[in-house]
């Protein structure tokens, strides 16, 4: 099976070392961490710079995951993101990480779904995207799943 290229969003304060642990799954590839002072400096840049570099990391990638962790659904630039994900056509999909253990923070509370948000003519995305919960054992069933998720996700986009 040939490895998707991957654009993650997250809560990065939240959530980055629940994501390291996905990313480190091997199965997909891509959207290569952004560093911290890398991120602070886009930051400073203003929200434009943000934005066009969302746009730009997306356009590649063939599906956008969004790792949903306890205020994900929140963040504004999740928010962009799958608006994005969205307006590019690309493949999208929610998985909850609430059951991964961050080393600093533990497991955290279910967040919401963050495509519940979002209308696609009369429906709401939270009814086309799939928002994946992986449940108590959560690194392994995403292990055991995500690249079948993610063909899913690249499938289901392609009927809208």
């Amino acid at each position: 099976m040939a490895k998707k290229l991957i654009f993650y969003s997250f809560h990065f304060d939240n959530d980055v070392m629940r994501v390291q642990q996905i990313r480190n799954i091997g199965v997909i590839e891509g959207n290569e961490p952004v560093k911290p002072n890398e991120w602070e400096t886009l930051q400073r840049s203003g929200d434009a710079a943000i934005e066009k570099w969302i746009r730009d990391n997306i356009k590649n990638k063939d599906c956008v995951i969004v790792l949903v962790g306890a205020d994900t659904a929140s963040r504004k630039f999740v928010k962009y993101e799958i608006k994005q994900a969205w307006e590019q056509g690309k493949g999208l999909l929610g998985i909850y990480i609430h059951n991964i253990n961050c080393p600093r923070n533990g497991k955290c509370s279910k967040g919401k779904n963050p495509f519940e948000q979002f209308t696609v003519g009369t429906k709401k995305l939270s009814e086309i995207v799939k928002c994946y919960d992986p449940g108590p054992d959560a690194y392994n069933n995403i292990s055991e799943n995500i690249a079948d998720l993610i063909d899913d996700a690249i499938k289901i986009r392609k009927n809208y």
